[in-house]
């Protein structure tokens, strides 16, 4: 026979006590314990686009066209880029920079500080004061070979700096000087071509090249060609005027030339299949040399430029005909010009020129 030990109430009592609690104990853990996955690894950042690959490094060659060693530039978007980069290569130090005010509005006339806000929501600007212009694969001060918008990926660059200073006085007897003007992208406006027989033709000491500085001791460095050419348009006749006009530095074969250029024919500025196109607005692309409608395209659009503002600019010419090449009818093209050339505020017998002078291109006319 089994014997079992007796209890006290007291003890008895005491374990039953205990094991209610042992009973929560376990009840409480059971409730609060959970099973735990393992961490998972941290999400991958959103892709942000197409992969980036190294982009090609572009190299020119250039010398100064006077006479200098030849440097090699790269890492350049624009053409005051491009002027600042020569200047680099060539040790010109950043007291040749001038700061300059807008059209119109230049604070060394007006004694307004350099950082000022003008009337046209535009400030100052930093023009290089040393180099005036460039050309492709010629020293010489040849138009024809001009640096505008495009540079061929072989071509040399020659960069112009200034020269000597010379004031000229100018009575207009005709309501046309005779000069076609043209500007570097980066702040100063030159002369492009001298009318045969004009007003200024008779004035020897005016070349063509010569960068025009001031009219009556009004600084006009930073505007734009079209803007300098509205100027000395609205000289009035029969009243003197004074030019200062900047003259590119010459070599020793180059003094006492007087560079004159054919009515038509700019040239091109390009060289191979490809050239770097350099925009006033965003960034240089790499693209194809033009076809042959958009080039001849491009030079009647040149010579209407000049026929109705006095300058010459293949740039804005090959913007223009980019503009309405594709384009149905004068309405949807002068909306695209509006776009991207507002601030030129052409009047629309010239845009209605231009749409006839492009159809006649594109349809072998001219």
């Amino acid at each position: 026979m089994q014997t079992r030990e007796a209890m006290s109430p007291q003890d008895s009592k005491a374990a039953g006590a205990e094991a209610m609690e042992g009973h929560k104990a376990q009840s409480h853990n059971r409730g609060h314990m959970e099973p735990t996955a393992p961490l998972l690894p941290p999400p991958s950042p959103p892709p942000t686009g197409l992969p980036e690959y190294p982009r090609p490094r572009l190299i020119f060659h250039t010398q100064l066209a006077h006479g200098s060693p030849t440097g090699r530039i790269h890492g350049f978007t624009n053409v005051k880029e491009l002027y600042a980069k020569i200047a680099e290569v060539f040790n010109i130090s950043h007291s040749e920079w001038e700061e300059t005010g807008v059209p119109g509005e230049n604070p060394r006339r007006h004694g307004e500080n350099m950082q000022t806000p003008h009337r046209r929501g535009r400030i100052s600007t930093r023009v290089l004061r040393s180099i005036l212009f460039c050309t492709l694969n010629s020293h010489k001060v040849d138009m024809q070979k001009l640096l505008g918008g495009q540079i061929g990926l072989e071509d040399f660059i020659f960069a112009h700096v200034r020269g000597e200073t010379k004031e000229v006085e100018v009575t207009k007897t005709e309501d046309a000087l005779g000069l076609t003007i043209t500007d570097n992208g980066a702040g100063y406006a030159f002369i492009k071509r001298i009318k045969e027989g004009s007003t200024i033709d008779r004035l020897k000491t005016v070349c063509v090249g010569d960068h025009i500085e001031a009219i009556n001791d009004q600084s006009i460095v930073g505007c734009r060609h079209y803007e300098v050419a509205k100027m000395l348009k609205e000289q009035p006749r029969d009243i003197p005027f004074t030019l200062r006009l900047v003259g590119p530095k010459r070599a020793f074969d180059m003094i006492g030339m007087r560079t004159k250029v054919p009515k038509s024919n700019e040239g091109k500025i390009v060289k191979g299949r490809e050239t770097l196109r350099l925009r006033s607005k965003g960034s240089a692309t790499v693209q194809e040399v033009q076809n042959e409608f958009e080039e001849r395209a491009t030079m009647k659009v040149d010579d209407l430029l000049e026929s109705y503002m006095g300058i010459r600019d293949l740039e804005l010419a090959t913007t223009i005909v980019e503009a309405g090449k594709d384009k149905k009818n004068p309405d949807d093209f002068a909306e695209a010009l509006d776009s991207v050339l507002g601030d030129f505020a052409f009047p629309d017998v010239f845009l209605f020129d231009v749409w006839g002078a492009i159809g006649d291109v594109k349809n072998g006319r001219i």
